[in-house]
């Protein structure tokens, strides 16, 4: 059964960039899979038939190049780029561009505003504002303190006509990954007739037929290279459909002054969250639900293990000192750092389908 490892989200660098045609396994088979690097992240494909796979990685290329130059901030010549010199007018939008807007909207609203696409400005303020590996590991002090954040709702979509108020700037990083794992997953199953898994930065979505007893995923704090998985406790989990997001504010970190900030901005105050968990992992019924409450439950700190509760997501939060918190039915782990058995049962996994009442502050 494939055996996919799922971390925190690294930016990787050339010189942990691999773009074999396909992977063998200890036997010397070709096991159906592929990893490169793409939109800033390792990219790790999938099938359950190995004789799809160079079609599979084609249109998962292609998929990949189309969604970086509609929703990259950091390209001069992206579609979101020229978003810019709007000045508030409606803009016609390509359909690609209004499907992510729209899914960020979505994840917005369901989240209550906790992942919001408008804190692209203030995302460049505390210092990411180029390719992660490109930004700085250290630097002088921001001046920055608070940034308001203009909010998901002054964003308004209709149909693929876009309007967004003067100056706002839209980062869609805490949800365009997630959405084309699921988008790409979904298209080249449904091309190819095979099952398919496809993992960016960490963010899976699986489609089709499943492997006999499941995607069996390693789900761990820290990350390595997918042929070389790091030691340390993890968890051994299944699932046959939907998708599995980890958010972290252990990795793309970097320092300013004597402050370390990560990517997971709390809109409210246009600062790094505060790094109660060190990573979560969620279990949804799309890699985009998914990805968007383990965004969500950073934010929130110790009130997300009773908000996922209630949303029936299992989870995995690992907080700042190691201790790991599971809930809604994610598998008990060992005590120790013994491996986890190979006999998990994979979970059920629900859709982020009602928003719940705004907390109080």
């Amino acid at each position: 059964m494939p055996r996919i490892a799922a971390g925190p989200d690294q930016a990787t660098g050339p010189n942990r960039t691999t773009r074999p045609d396909r992977t063998t396994s200890s036997s010397g088979q070709a096991d159906g899979s592929a990893h490169w690097q793409a939109l800033g992240t390792l990219v790790h494909l999938v099938v359950t038939d190995p004789r799809c796979l160079n079609e599979a990685r084609h249109l998962l290329t292609a998929d990949l190049e189309q969604v970086d130059a509609a929703c990259s901030r950091f390209r001069a010549d992206s579609e979101i780029r020229a978003l810019r010199t709007a000045q508030g007018r409606p803009v016609l939008v390509s359909p690609l561009l209004a499907e992510a807007v729209a899914v960020a909207l979505r994840a917005a609203q369901l989240t209550d505003g906790d992942v919001d696409p408008t804190v692209g400005a203030a995302m460049s303020a505390v210092g990411y504002d180029r390719d992660f590996e490109r930004v700085p590991t250290i630097g002088p002090p921001l001046v920055v303190t608070t940034r308001t954040v203009p909010g998901w709702r002054e964003v308004h979509l209709e149909g693929r006509s876009l309007t967004l108020p003067e100056g706002v700037q839209l980062d869609l990083g805490a949800t365009a990954k997630a959405w084309a794992a699921d988008r790409s997953a979904a298209r080249i199953s449904s091309r190819l007739g095979c099952g398919v898994l496809v993992s960016l930065g960490g963010d899976i979505a699986v489609v089709g037929p499943a492997p006999e007893g499941g995607w069996r995923i390693r789900v761990q704090d820290v990350t390595g290279a997918p042929e070389d998985p790091p030691s340390g406790p993890y968890a051994l989990i299944a699932i046959r459909a939907g998708g599995l997001a980890t958010s972290s504010t252990a990795a793309r970190r970097w320092q300013r002054g004597g402050d370390v900030l990560h990517h997971i901005l709390d809109p409210r105050t246009g600062r790094p969250a505060e790094p109660v968990w060190r990573t979560v992992s969620v279990a949804a019924d799309s890699c985009a639900d998914a990805n968007a409450a383990s965004t969500a439950a950073i934010i929130r700190g110790r009130e997300a293990l009773g908000w996922l509760a209630r949303l029936g997501l299992p989870a995995r939060l690992v907080d700042a000192t190691g201790v790991v918190f599971t809930v809604a039915g994610w598998p008990d782990e060992p005590a120790s750092d013994e491996p986890a058995s190979d006999d998990q049962r994979p979970m059920s996994q629900r859709p982020m389908s009602q928003r719940l009442p705004a907390r109080r502050r």
